[in-house]
């Protein structure tokens, strides 16, 4: 479950800087200051992601080699982390901190509440599945 919280809060984190960041100028990862200071958060906030990323993978990899892999729990933990960064974003970064905003328009409200709305998504459905993963499995016994 925490690799796969590990490579959700990665994967997640990527894909904010791919999009929103790089390819559609919406934000900076720091905006209190000029484009370069921008700049250079977006490319440290990207490296860090990818490590959480590529990290994440190699310990899927590694416990795929163990057979030790319950793949519900993995795929809950990455919604579970995934919706976490993101909520944590969306309210601590965006709001708390104000490094950022999602977008610079007027009517900010309906992306802050989509923002949100998406994480707890993710959220409720990695807990879903980390409970059924984790629910008690009944063997069959061999005749």
């Amino acid at each position: 479950m925490w690799l796969g919280v590990l490579f959700g809060i990665g994967l997640v984190a990527f894909v904010d800087e791919a999009v929103f960041h790089q390819l559609l100028h919406w934000h900076h990862f720091y905006d209190l200051a000029s484009s370069d200071a921008g700049l250079v958060s977006d490319g440290v906030f990207h490296a860090l992601s990818w490590f959480a990323t590529i990290g994440g993978l190699f310990l899927l990899a590694d416990l795929r080699r163990r057979d030790a892999l319950v793949w519900s729990l993995w795929v809950g933990g990455v919604l579970t982390g995934a919706g976490a960064f993101q909520l944590y974003d969306g309210i601590v970064q965006h709001k708390l901190w104000g490094i950022h905003q999602i977008r610079y328009v007027d009517d900010l409200i309906v992306y802050d509440v989509i923002w949100n709305v998406v994480a707890l998504v993710m959220i409720g459905l990695g807990v879903v599945l980390l409970a059924a993963g984790r629910a008690p499995r009944v063997r069959r016994r061999s005749r």
